[in-house]
């Protein structure tokens, strides 16, 4: 009796084992089929739930069935969905899906954008989370996929939508500009807040938000996108270009429509987002003068001092401290300075060609006169130009004059090539490091240094891989910054005594670091700060290269463009790309300059041609030396002096004249030390005091001379 007890319970165990086979083998598994841009689950020939895909939503990819849930890849997100085909999760990726593969629990992504491709690895964590640094490229079609597909919907078709994909905000909020009663707008606008978005279309979302109406609202969306900014790696010291704001939901643009509008209060929360995040954004000191101006006309003069000083705090670290656009004022000081010495050469030489006219024409008459001796007596004719009848004295003048105008031309290009190269879009994005930038990043030809280590350390560190960071760190020593963040990855191994001793070597290396006194505990400000201790709080804080070292670390200094002009003079007219574009007549410029200072230092081992007997003081120089201050007493030190005062207080006078609008090469519209009432006034008093002064010294002269004459005829 009890074997047979024990065999009726073994076959009831085996029945209950296999009760969910006989089960199944009744009825087919549910399986996920993509027909075109529908997404259906089917079991057998029955549909169990399927989703439309409109053509604005993009590219789709899959399906792929991991543990139960369904993925499809669809534009540059992952939805996951449940059973019953409810929406469990969405992803949003940096670049449009490629693949979908399963990695145990996990789900393996594959990206494409602009050229390069990235993987991630999504869990269902939190509803779908990307383990991965994932760093928005400054794409619209990328960044505001969302808001696009929400727009795309017909009206008619709006709740089904919204029922369909309850994760898109857009919808909800489309929803709830539709006529109904209050309560059930505002349950639109909470569901829409609900969402997990990346910071660009929090952004956007807050723009919709506040031109709806809701402004409590758009300032939760904005606080919300900052967080996310924060944890993807954006940082208020990393500037920002025109194109990448654009593409993060333009909130400087958003800010004009309301200064347009007179809604300072709303304009006011907009500005201290971007004062928060996006500080350093391109247009930024335009667009921080102009609300400061509007606070003045309100009275507010408090608040618009605040912003003025928030502005001179961005200075700090940039070219010369001129601010974040000062790459403008040194090239606009350039071309002023080139204009100054070009014109106290054509001054000097018409004037010294004005003193040889009439003895270089009796030296020419024999060989075929002043032009054709070109043709018949080249090399003779070389040797008598207007530059050899002047003294060794003057000669020397002339050819530093030129050396000076080769330098300034090359202080031009080299402003040109620090701002194109500071605008590069990998630099240019808010952070350092993510597929898009670090794509971006290989393509620039970085002068091997610490500067260019830092700054590849720093993308790795962005981006995880501490190993890589700590070696470019390593090349970049004994730089401060290196030493930081070093002490943050020493930091990050709960290695406080080694990351405090490398606080203090970076400190103790460069006392201004902030970053440095921040992690050691000091209470150092800037805005950057600010942010760090809302929106990271209890993290070190990391070192970021400022303008200087990105331009040493993109073109180098003014003498490494001179160097280079001088070495490969032939490189300045070479075709800029592959297109053959002419690299422009600023080259020419420079090689001119630099082949004209060659002569002129060549003409100083020439003898003089004739002695100041046989020129004399024809009538022709007397005049030009008192209408050119100091072209007619280059052979003293004093005479350069005056003559580069009077051409530079001329060329400052033009420049401030305002006739930019008719010779744009005139306009110097970044030295603002050239404007206004004052600048004019005390550049008349120097041109006044110029001729006063050289009038003074030729009239002594010239009583000199003539004492001298009559003291040569009495004997």
């Amino acid at each position: 009796m009890k074997g047979a007890s024990i065999c009726r319970k073994r076959r009831r165990r085996a029945l209950l084992c296999l009760l969910p086979a006989l089960c199944l083998s009744g009825h087919g598994q549910a399986a996920a089929v993509l027909d075109g841009r529908t997404l259906r689950s089917e079991d057998g020939a029955r549909v169990v739930w399927q989703r439309e895909f409109p053509p604005a939503a993009g590219d789709l990819t899959g399906p792929l069935e991991v543990g139960g849930v369904t993925y499809l890849g669809t534009g540059p997100a992952v939805y996951a969905y449940g059973p019953g085909g409810e929406v469990l999760g969405r992803a949003d990726l940096p670049g449009v899906v490629t693949s979908l593969e399963a990695s145990g629990d996990a789900v393996r992504v594959s990206t494409r954008e602009a050229g390069y491709s990235e993987r991630f690895t999504l869990t269902r964590e939190g509803g779908l989370t990307v383990q991965e640094r994932a760093v928005p490229p400054p794409d619209p079609a990328i960044t505001g996929w969302l808001a696009r597909v929400a727009d795309a919907v017909p009206v008619p078709e709006l709740d089904r939508a919204a029922q369909d994909d309850p994760s898109n905000p857009f919808l909800a909020l489309r929803q709830a500009a539709q006529p109904g009663d209050a309560y059930t707008r505002l349950s639109e606008v909470r569901r829409a807040l609900n969402a997990n978005l990346t910071f660009p279309a929090w952004v956007q979302l807050a723009a919709r938000l506040d031109a709806a109406g809701f402004p409590v609202a758009a300032d939760l969306a904005l606080d919300r996108a900052r967080r996310d900014a924060a944890a993807r790696g954006l940082d208020p010291q990393v500037p920002v270009s025109r194109a990448a704001l654009a593409a993060y939901g333009n909130p400087s643009g958003y800010v004009g429509t309301l200064l347009s509008q007179n809604r300072l209060a709303r304009a006011d929360v907009w500005m201290r987002h971007l004062r928060q995040l996006h500080p350093r954004f391109e247009g930024g000191p335009a667009l921080y003068a102009r609300y400061a101006a509007l606070l003045d006309a309100q009275g507010r003069a408090g608040e618009a001092e605040d912003w003025r000083a928030f502005v001179d705090d961005l200075r700090g670290g940039t070219l010369y401290n001129l601010g974040p656009e000062g790459t403008r004022s040194v090239r606009d000081a350039a071309r002023l300075a080139a204009m100054t010495l070009l014109l106290s050469l054509l001054a000097a030489l018409l004037t010294l060609s004005a003193r040889a006219w009439r003895r270089q024409g009796e030296d020419l008459r024999a060989q075929g006169g002043r032009w054709g001796s070109w043709l018949r007596h080249p090399l003779s004719r070389a040797r008598r130009t207007a530059v050899a009848y002047a003294s060794a004295p003057e000669r020397l003048t002339l050819t530093l004059l030129c050396a000076a105008l080769f330098a300034a031309l090359g202080g031009w290009q080299w402003s040109n090539q620090a701002r194109a190269d500071l605008s590069a879009p990998a630099l240019t994005t808010g952070t350092y490091g993510g597929g898009w930038a670090g794509a971006r990043l290989n393509d620039l030809n970085l002068r091997p240094g610490p500067d260019a280590a830092l700054l590849a350390g720093l993308a790795a560190q962005l981006d995880g891989d501490t190993g890589q960071a700590r070696e470019q760190y390593t090349r970049a020593l004994p730089d401060a910054c290196a030493l930081n963040n070093l002490g943050v990855i020493a930091q990050g191994r709960e290695d406080n005594p080694q990351a405090r001793e490398q606080y203090r070597a970076a400190l103790a290396t460069r006392p201004d670091l902030s970053a440095a006194a921040f992690n050691l505990g000091l209470k150092p400000a800037a805005p950057e700060l600010d942010f760090q201790r809302t929106y990271r709080p209890g993290e070190p804080r990391l070192c970021y290269p400022d303008q200087r070292s990105l331009t040493r670390a993109l073109t180098g200094d003014l003498s490494t463009t001179l160097g280079r002009a001088l070495r490969q003079p032939l490189a300045l007219i070479r075709p800029a790309d592959p297109g053959g574009r002419p690299a422009g007549r600023l080259g020419w410029a420079i090689l001119g300059a630099l082949l004209w200072a060659a002569l002129l230092a060549v003409s100083l081992l020439l003898p003089r041609a004739a002695t100041p007997a046989q020129l004399g003081r024809p009538a022709g120089y007397r005049l030009l030396a008192f209408a050119l201050p100091g072209t007619g007493l280059l052979e003293i030190a004093w005479g350069a002096v005056l003559l580069l005062l009077w051409a530079g207080a001329l060329a400052a006078l033009v420049a401030s004249a305002g006739v930019g609008g008719a010779a744009p090469f005139l306009a110097f519209p970044h030295l603002t030390v050239l404007g206004g009432a004052g600048a004019r006034a005390s550049l008349l008093t120097l041109l006044g005091v110029t001729y006063a002064v050289n009038t003074l010294v030729l009239l002594t002269a010239e009583v000199r001379h003539a004492r001298r004459a009559r003291q040569e005829a009495g004997a």
